[in-house]
């Protein structure tokens, strides 16, 4: 259908509804969805949580699960798995699951994938989302939004924009300057839109400028449908609104929230109202009905037939039925998470373990044995099934191998997420539990003193084995939605552990799996291989156990660097994270409880530390192989194609004795870029597989973007004569090739 078509169906099918019906469709009518129409057929609009699989049901008035086994589904990898595959295919394939799966659960639109820059490492929902640059995020975004959609199920691209934290991050007011905002913060969403061709979009809780994202027409009207002729639906984050008229007179569509009072909504009865009255115009209401009519047409939900003067919607024969919990979806889910894994460090080759030798292996750590699909806040999943590495490793090395498992480090069971209810309360500041925060970790001498006994218990055993594996990190006490954690320390005594271990068993492998950094400085340089793993799906287990065992050679690289500790972060060490107390000024124009300057600019994540010359732990794009690669042949030539006028290509070469996958990485730089500016920037990658001595000549184009700025005065990217330096590598730090090109100037 052409989209003159389609808006031609939708005038037809929006000058039969009367206001209470528009009323209707544009605030929830449930917990997950709309309402719908049913004297004109239109149905209502069916969504779920989240990025890492289909939701379990709920009432439809209550955030109580439904408890039916019908509801299980595929357990996918999160995000920041799938950005550290640096694969494009992979991004595709496992929308393509969470897409067939939410069409399959027979849902309409699919809250994902969360695309927010990781500005603060202690950021809650990190690992609902991808990376810490905008390149990264934006060519993995853009497939995982076409395979969701291939599904006629539209994908939800949130939090838009600037929703980088969970403290009060429904209160927090985001002051920024222009080039940072449309730098680093918005080109995924960009990207979403213009390339993507996402079909809705998610406006974020925080304000940005004194006002919240789902009101603000600077954000909504000006940038997302003005500027980027967005023709999607706007749906709010779960209570995101927060006055009438400024949710009337703004972009947005659709108003959900956490509550079940739906008819006292903002855009419900009191828009009404606020209409019969005249102090809103019905052309505001139209207008969003509009958008969520034109959404119906491009999901199949309905087509629009008209008989004489009047129309009605009638179902779709022809929309996809998707389907779930499928062996494609379980492959997909694997494939991914073997590639998201990614070898830190590997010194005397201790990786990978020679299962054909191994007699003794001793498992430590809780996350050898936790399952993490049912946490994380809306991110929980009520998984099919989850391999756990323990279980992956035992069914890999079968009865020859005598597998061992000590916990190591005791949990202290104070998740207040397991009341069913915590997200009725979840955005009210007032009824938060924040003992949530204070109770984890360890909190008293009973809980030092079951560490203590967990972590001798482990080292006695560690003594003995063949081989010892440390498999910790954090778990979604910690990745969760509504807190942001305190620093990048390690919790449940976990440092002192791996201190005891390697000090009996210097052999030992470290494992973190985690969705966002914590800090290895106590033990880094003693550990001989450690590996990172995250939050990786129903076969992660699995995908571990193949790494650690060879059969599978990692190829993992970090979408954001891991830095020692937050200190040394830019947020809070030049802008004013987690906010300051707002001035009276602020308090008179705002309904906000903080101020946030992000005071360091375009310097996040990798740009500031390269810049700054602050060591990290590990930088941006590292990954090791259990085999070797080489770079030779760089050339650079320019090209007449405005989109990508600058192409480079060289030759990669394994040089090991394994099969295995390399992504190439092109940064680019301006020669005389001001203290104030990265050193360099990801600018075009490629992930390729290549046979022991076998070389492969990749090229790849560098898009125009690359050679400019935001240039406040002309409201536009505009290219920055000069000269620039084309780096070609493994990492951000492992450049191997390099080479330069002169731009000359013109707008973009």
């Amino acid at each position: 259908m052409t989209i003159q078509e389609i808006n031609a169906k939708t005038e037809a099918l929006l000058s039969e509804l009367t206001l209470k019906e528009k009323i209707r469709m544009i605030h929830g009518n449930g917990l997950f969805q709309s309402g719908d129409v049913k004297r004109l057929q239109i149905p209502a609009l069916r969504m779920s949580d989240g990025p890492m699989g289909v939701r379990h049901e709920f009432h439809n008035d209550d955030w109580i699960p439904v408890g039916n086994s019908d509801d299980y589904v595929s357990y996918l990898p999160c995000n920041s798995a799938v950005a550290a595959t640096w694969n494009r295919e992979l991004a595709r394939n496992s929308g393509r699951a969470l897409g067939e799966e939410a069409r399959g659960r027979g849902k309409d639109v699919i809250l994902a994938p969360g695309i927010n820059i990781k500005r603060v490492p202690v950021c809650g929902r990190n690992f609902e989302y991808m990376s810490e640059d905008p390149f990264l995020t934006s060519q993995m975004a853009v497939p995982m939004i076409q395979g969701i959609q291939e599904s006629d199920t539209a994908a939800c691209v949130k939090h838009f924009a600037l929703n980088s934290q969970e403290t009060e991050r429904v209160w927090v007011n985001a002051e920024i300057d222009e080039r940072a905002f449309r730098e680093i913060y918005l080109p995924g969403f960009e990207t979403a839109v213009k390339e993507g061709n996402t079909y809705s979009l998610m406006g974020g809780y925080n304000l940005i400028r004194g006002t919240h994202c789902c009101e603000n027409p600077m954000l909504l009207h000006e940038i997302l449908r003005k500027e980027w002729g967005f023709d999607g639906a706007v749906i709010t984050d779960w209570g995101a609104l927060h006055d009438t008229k400024a949710a009337a007179e703004a972009p947005v569509d659709l108003e959900m929230s956490v509550t079940s009072d739906f008819g006292d909504y903002y855009l419900a009865n009191p828009l009404r109202k606020a209409v019969h009255e005249g102090q809103i115009p019905e052309e505001l209401v139209d207008r969003k009905v509009r958008n969520l009519i034109r959404l119906m047409l491009r999901l199949k939900m309905i087509d629009v037939v008209t008989e004489g003067t009047s129309a009605r919607a009638v179902p779709c024969p022809d929309r996809k039925s998707g389907c779930y919990n499928t062996p494609a979806h379980r492959q997909a889910a694997l494939e991914t998470a073997r590639e998201s894994i990614i070898l830190l460090k590997n010194e005397e080759k201790r990786l990978p373990l020679q299962p054909e030798k191994l007699k003794k292996l001793l498992v430590i750590g809780d996350n050898a044995e936790r399952l993490h699909a049912a946490g994380g806040g809306s991110a929980e999943i009520k998984a099919l099934y989850e391999i756990s590495p323990l279980m992956g490793l035992k069914s890999q090395l079968g009865g020859n191998c005598q597998v061992t498992f000590a916990r190591g480090y005791h949990i202290v069971p104070k998740d207040i997420r397991a009341d069913v209810s915590w997200q009725k309360t979840s955005i009210d500041d007032e009824k938060a539990d924040d003992s949530f925060m204070e109770n984890r970790g360890i909190t008293d001498e009973e809980t030092r003193e079951k560490q203590r006994l967990l972590r001798e218990e482990a080292v006695v055993l560690a003594k003995e084995a063949d081989e010892v594996l440390i498999i910790g990190g954090l778990n979604h006490d910690y990745d969760v939605e509504g807190y942001d954690r305190e620093d990048l320390t390690l919790p449940y005594a976990q440092d002192e552990l791996i201190e005891a271990v390697l000090d009996v068993n210097p052999n030992a492998v470290v494992v973190i799996r985690a969705g966002s950094p914590v800090s290895m400085g106590r033990w880094k340089d003693r550990a001989r291989a450690i590996v990172w793993d995250w939050y990786s799906g129903m076969e992660g287990g699995n995908a571990l156990a193949e790494v650690l065992l060879g059969k599978v050679n990692p190829s993992g690289k970090l979408p954001e660097s891991l830095p020692y500790c937050l200190e040394d972060c830019p947020a809070p060490a030049v802008g004013e994270y987690p906010g300051r107390p707002l001035t009276e000024e602020e308090h008179a124009r705002m309904n906000a409880h903080l101020t946030e300057t992000y005071a360091e600019g375009l310097l996040v994540g990798y740009r500031y530390f390269e810049r700054r010359q602050i060591p990290v732990q590990f930088c941006f794009g590292h990954g090791l192989s259990y085999t070797t690669f080489a770079c030779a042949d760089l050339e650079i030539t320019e090209n007449s194609s405005p989109d990508a006028p600058v192409c480079m290509s060289l030759s990669v070469e394994n040089t090991g004795d394994r099969t295995g996958m390399e992504t190439v990485q092109v940064y680019v730089g301006r020669l005389d870029a001001g203290s104030q500016e990265p050193v360099k920037a990801l600018w075009g990658f490629q992930k390729l597989s290549l046979k022991p001595g076998e070389k492969k000549r990749v090229e790849i184009p560098l898009p125009a973007r690359a050679f400019q700025s935001w240039h406040t005065d002309a409201g536009a990217f505009v290219t920055d004569a000069g000269n620039y330096e084309i780096y070609a590598g493994s990492s951000l730090m492992d450049i191997r090739l390099k080479g330069r090109v002169n731009i000359t100037k013109r707008t973009g």
